[in-house]
C-alpha cells in the first residue's frame, strides 16, 4: 500500500468546528432542539463505543491488515502483449496504488461514503448520531452511518447481516484500525476492496469494466457515477439502468458541489459530460482457450491454484496470437478435409515449437475448444508409432558404434517376451534383408529399429527419452521402438526440437515470463540452453529424418526448404502422426479419436498427417529465410563405447 499523504484533499472545504462542513439544505437537520439532542446521543454512543472496545476481546485482530494482501485477479497475455484472459476466484480485483488513482474519483467516493474521513478515528459522531436519529423515525435500520473504516472493517471481517450488534463491532475493529494504519492506507485499502458490481472488487478492474480506462484516468462525470454505485451496485449499474446511474452521479456531484470541492461550472460541466461505456469483461471467456488452459495447469502445478485464482499473477506466454489463430484455423480446414476422406470424428492437435529457444508458438488441443475443451496437445497421451524411432537411432549414433550407413538387417527375428515370444513384423508383412540405417528409416522399417534397440539396451533408450523431455511412463519392453507407449503431442514436438537444435535445450515452456502485479518476477523463462545431446548424433539423426521426407514415407510433407521429419501409425490406425522440423520451427501433428477407435482402413501418418504438417509449415514459414541443417561432419563424432 502506498504510504505517500492523500494530496487531493484540495480544495479545502469550509470548516465548521471539525471536520468537513456538513451537507446543507436538504442534509442539513433543522431546529436547536433536535440538533441538541442529536449531538447528545452522538457523545452518549460514541463514548459507549470507547468503552465497548476494551470488552470485546474475540472480535478478529486487525493487525493482521499491515501485512494483508487482498485477492487479485490473475491476467494472461500473448507474446507481444495482448491481453488472452483474466482468471479470478470470486473476486475479480486489479489492486492500484492510492496516488495512482484518480483525485476526483478519491473526493467522490469521500464525499459519497465518509466526507469527514480525514477528520475523524474510526468513527464520525455526527454521522452515528444523524443515523440513530433516520433510523428511530423510520422505525427500522435505514441509515448505516458507517465511515469508510467501519466499510472496510465489515468487508474483511464480518457479515453482511444488519444488526445492532455487528454495528458495535465495526465501530470497535474501525478505532483499532485507525491505530494502526495511516489514513492514507485505509483509504487505498478500502478503494481496492470495495465491491462495484458485475464481479469487480476494487477500483482498477470496475474502471476498465465501466469505462475501458485505467482508474487513473477517471474524469469527475465518470468518477461520480462510479461512486454512485457503491450502495447497490447492480441496483445502478449504467450497463442495467442508465437513468439510475445518473441519478446517482448527480446525487455524488451535488455533495461534493455542497462541500465546496468542485465549483458550479465544474458540476454543470460533469452533468453534461457524455458517458462512454466500456462492457462486462469478468465473465468472458479466453481469446485462445487451448493455450490458457495449459497455462493455467503450468502455473498452478508450480505456485498452487489459490496462487492463480488470487494472486494477481501477470503471466506472458510464448505464443503470438496471429500465429496460434492461423494453427487453429489450419486444424479446422484440415478436419473437414479428413471427414471427406472418410476420417468421421477425428480430432487433430498441433504444437509448434522454436527449437532455439525451446517456445512454443502454437498449441492447438481439438478442432474446437467450445466443444470440448480437453486439451489433447498436453493432456491425451497416445501413441507415437513409428516417429518413436529416431529417439532409438539416436541412441545408437550417441555410442559411437554406428552412423547413418551402417548396415542393420531386416530379416525375421523372435524375442522371449514374458511366457511367450515375440515376433516383430513391418507394416507390409515382408522383410527387405541388409539395409542402412538411413533406408531403414526413410522406409519406416520395424524389424531394423528393434534389433538396433536390443542392441544398444532399451534402457539406454528410456534414458535418451527423459533427457528430451519425455516423462509420460514407459517400460524398456522390446516394442519400445516401436511407440507402444503414450505420449503427449507437446512432448513429441520438444523431443525433435532438441534434434535440431543439435542437441542444446532449454525446458519446453509456454510461459516466458511471470511478475506480481507490482512488477516482481515470479519466473523467468529466458532461454539457458544446455548440451543435453551428443551433437553429432543430433546432427546424424536429422539427417536420416531429411531422407524420410526427400525419398520415404513422408515425402507428402515436403516443402521448399530443407526438412526433416517422421511419419508414424500405429496398430488399428488409432493414433497417426507426423513430427518434423526446419531449423527455425519444430511441429507435431497428431490425428486420432477420443474413444481410442480406428480411424479408416489405411489411414497413415504419411498421406493423411503429413499433408496437414506441410500446409502449416508453409504458411508459418512464408516469410522466414531459408536455412540449412548443419551436417554430422561439422560435429566431431564420440568414441565408441
Amino acid at each position: 500500500m502506498s504510504s505517500r499523504t492523500f494530496e487531493d484533499k484540495q480544495p479545502q472545504p469550509r470548516a465548521s468546528g471539525s471536520g468537513f462542513e456538513f451537507l446543507k439544505g436538504v442534509g442539513q437537520v433543522a431546529g436547536g432542539t433536535l440538533l441538541s439532542a442529536t449531538m447528545l446521543t452522538s457523545s452518549i454512543v460514541a463514548g459507549g463505543l470507547v468503552g465497548l472496545a476494551v470488552s470485546f476481546r474475540n472480535l478478529p485482530d486487525v493487525r493482521q491488515l499491515r501485512s494483508f494482501l487482498p485477492s487479485e485477479t490473475t491476467y494472461i497475455y500473448d507474446i507481444k502483449g495482448k491481453l488472452l484472459t483474466s482468471i479470478h476466484g470470486e473476486a475479480n480485483r486489479e489492486v492500484m496504488p492510492l496516488d495512482r488513482i484518480s483525485p476526483d474519483l478519491k473526493r467522490a467516493v469521500l464525499a459519497s461514503e465518509d466526507s469527514d474521513f480525514y477528520y475523524h478515528h474510526g468513527i464520525n459522531p455526527k454521522g452515528v448520531g444523524r443515523a440513530v436519529v433516520t433510523n428511530w423515525s423510520a422505525g427500522g435500520v435505514r441509515e448505516g452511518g458507517s465511515t469508510i473504516s467501519m466499510q472496510l472493517v465489515k468487508n474483511l471481517f464480518l457479515s453482511h447481516k444488519r444488526a445492532f450488534t455487528r454495528k458495535i463491532a465495526e465501530a470497535v475493529l474501525a478505532i483499532r484500525l485507525e491505530q494502526i494504519l495511516t489514513k492514507d492506507q485505509i483509504l487505498e485499502m478500502y478503494l481496492n476492496q470495495v465491491y462495484w458490481g458485475h464481479n469487480n472488487y476494487g477500483v482498477q478492474t470496475a474502471a476498465r469494466s465501466y469505462f475501458n480506462k485505467s482508474a487513473e484516468n477517471l474524469n469527475l462525470a465518470e468518477s461520480a457515477m462510479m461512486a454512485g454505485l457503491i450502495q447497490a451496485p447492480e441496483d445502478y449499474s449504467p450497463f442495467i439502468h442508465m437513468n439510475k446511474a445518473k441519478e446517482q452521479q448527480k446525487i455524488v456531484l451535488g455533495r461534493m458541489k455542497e462541500l465546496g470541492w468542485i465549483t458550479q461550472e465544474e458540476y454543470d460541466k460533469a452533468l453534461k459530460q457524455p458517458i462512454k461505456l466500456g462492457k462486462i469483461k469478468s465473465f468472458q471467456g479466453s481469446a485462445l482457450p487451448y493455450v490458457t488452459n495449459a497455462v493455467a495447469h503450468e502455473i498452478a502445478k508450480k505456485f498452487g491454484r489459490e496462487a492463480l485464482l488470487k494472486g494477481g499473477m501477470r503471466i506472458q506466454t510464448t505464443v503470438d496470437t496471429k500465429f496460434q489463430n492461423m494453427a487453429e484455423e489450419t486444424v479446422k480446414n484440415w478436419h473437414d478435409i479428413l471427414r471427406g476422406q472418410g476420417l468421421s470424428r477425428n480430432q487433430i492437435a498441433l504444437v509448434a515449437i522454436d527449437p532455439r529457444t525451446h517456445f512454443v508458438k502454437a498449441l492447438v488441443g481439438g478442432v474446437d475448444s467450445k466443444t470440448s475443451e480437453f486439451n489433447r496437445a498436453t493432456q491425451a497421451l497416445r501413441q507415437p508409432g513409428s516417429a518413436f524411432k529416431p529417439f532409438v537411432y539416436y541412441t545408437a549414433f550417441a555410442t559411437g558404434r554406428y552412423g547413418p550407413e551402417t548396415t542393420v538387417y531386416d530379416t525375421p527375428v523372435g524375442y522371449r517376451d514374458g511366457d511367450g515370444w515375440y515376433y516383430p513384423r513391418n507394416y507390409d508383412g515382408g522383410y527387405g534383408g541388409a539395409m542402412s540405417i538411413r533406408y531403414a528409416l526413410m522406409q519406416s522399417r520395424n524389424v531394423p529399429v528393434i534389433k538396433l534397440g536390443k542392441a544398444v539396451g532399451m534402457n539406454k533408450v528410456v534414458e535418451t527419452c527423459r533427457t528430451l523431455g519425455i516423462m509420460s511412463p514407459m517400460e524398456p519392453v522390446t516394442s519400445l521402438p516401436l511407440g507402444a507407449i503414450g505420449v503427449t503431442p507437446l512432448e513429441m514436438a520438444g523431443a525433435y526440437a532438441t534434434f535440431a537444435n543439435y542437441g542444446w535445450q532449454s525446458p519446453t515452456t509456454i510461459i516466458a515470463r511471470v511478475t506480481d502485479s507490482g512488477g516482481n518476477i515470479l519466473l523467468d523463462n529466458t532461454p539457458k540452453p544446455v548440451q543435453a545431446l551428443d551433437p553429432w548424433a543430433s546432427a546424424a539423426t536429422i539427417d536420416i529424418m531429411r531422407a524420410v521426407i526427400n525419398g520415404g514415407t513422408g515425402k507428402h510433407a515436403a516443402i521448399d526448404r530443407p526438412a526433416a521429419g517422421k511419419t508414424g501409425t500405429t496398430s488399428s490406425e488409432k493414433d497417426i502422426w507426423f513430427v518434423g522440423t526446419v531449423p527455425q520451427l519444430t511441429t507435431a501433428v497428431w490425428v486420432g479419436r477420443d474413444d481410442n477407435r480406428s480411424l479408416a482402413s489405411g489411414a497413415t501418418g504419411g498421406t493423411m498427417v503429413a499433408p496437414i504438417w506441410r500446409n502449416f509449415m508453409m504458411k508459418a514459414l512464408k516469410d522466414v529465410p531459408v536455412e540449412q541443417f548443419k551436417s554430422p561432419y561439422q560435429f566431431p563424432r564420440p568414441k565408441s563405447n
